[in-house]
């Protein structure tokens, strides 16, 4: 049973362990505005860019194909790409995203395919290597940087291209958090390259002729669209890491003041326990004389 002193130095702890929860929220609530308009922002982007790629895509195919697009013609080498924080204390986001890799890993090794990790992002690693050891590949350290952009995405678009180019893997498939509130923050998985060929839209029965060609402009926007995609990922990462990170902390600062009101009440009880004892001792030792 603990003494008085001991409740007391447990209450002055649980004080300053709320004074850091609180805050913690404070500064993600900061954050999460900027980090939020940024990945609002740049969405539209991406959904242009699939609109026109869809124009384009369905003008080529065969050998004219670039190789983005058309695949290597085999589905046997699968690579996830799996975005993850580097920062905790953010609740079950890291957690999700790696449970969503795992069960993404699980479906093709039994599917009889094989495995690969990159990683960016350094909370996923322990996890996953864990289980998969043997299947983590290369990644990219985020960490050098005090918030990934556009820089980050370009370095690890071209460094998967190259691995593309290379043979290394046939299929990769891109897993990141969608922001969708501070209270949700959704793991997606989507194929990242060869790119998906979008769906054809409607064009009203326009005739669009491109110059130059379908091909010279697929094959400089394929490369922009896996670039523009892991950018997304990228933002969504932000903003789901602050949002998190905000409902985490505000539930730890709750649940510290809840543990210092019932950390008080018993306080209160032992010491009026101890001074109720010394006044019947008091009481007792004035009777015996």
């Amino acid at each position: 049973m603990p003494s008085l002193k001991e409740l007391k130095g447990r209450i002055n702890s649980v004080k300053s362990t709320q004074k850091i929860t609180k805050a913690k929220q404070m500064v993600a609530a900061a954050k999460l505005r900027r980090a939020q308009a940024a990945a609002e922002a740049g969405r539209p982007y991406a959904v242009r860019l699939g609109a026109v790629m869809a124009s384009l895509a369905g003008k080529v195919s065969g050998d004219s194909a670039p190789k983005l697009l058309a695949g290597t013609g085999s589905d046997q080498r699968h690579l996830l790409v799996v975005v993850n924080t580097d920062k905790g204390l953010c609740g079950g986001l890291n957690s999700n995203l790696v449970k969503a890799a795992k069960l993404k890993a699980q479906e093709l090794l039994a599917a009889g395919k094989s495995v690969e990790f990159y990683l960016v992002g350094k909370k996923g690693r322990a996890p996953l290597k864990r289980e998969f050891e043997s299947m983590i590949g290369g990644g990219f350290d985020t960490t050098v940087v005090k918030t990934p952009g556009f820089e980050e995405a370009d370095a690890i678009s071209a460094e998967l291209i190259a691995m593309f180019d290379e043979g290394k893997f046939d299929i990769a498939h891109l897993i990141f958090p969608t922001f969708k509130s501070a209270l949700a923050q959704d793991p997606t998985v989507n194929q990242l390259i060869p790119v998906p060929a979008p769906a054809a839209t409607e064009d009203s029965g326009a005739v669009v002729e491109y110059e130059p060609g379908e091909e010279e402009i697929l094959e400089e926007l394929l490369p922009r669209y896996v670039k523009t995609q892991i950018f997304g990922a990228l933002l969504e990462r932000e903003a789901s890491e602050h949002g998190a990170s905000m409902t985490a902390m505000d539930n730890a600062t709750r649940n510290a003041g809840e543990l210092i009101k019932d950390l008080n009440i018993e306080y209160n009880r032992r010491r009026q326990a101890a001074i109720t004892t010394e006044l019947i001792e008091i009481i007792a030792g004035a009777e015996a004389l």
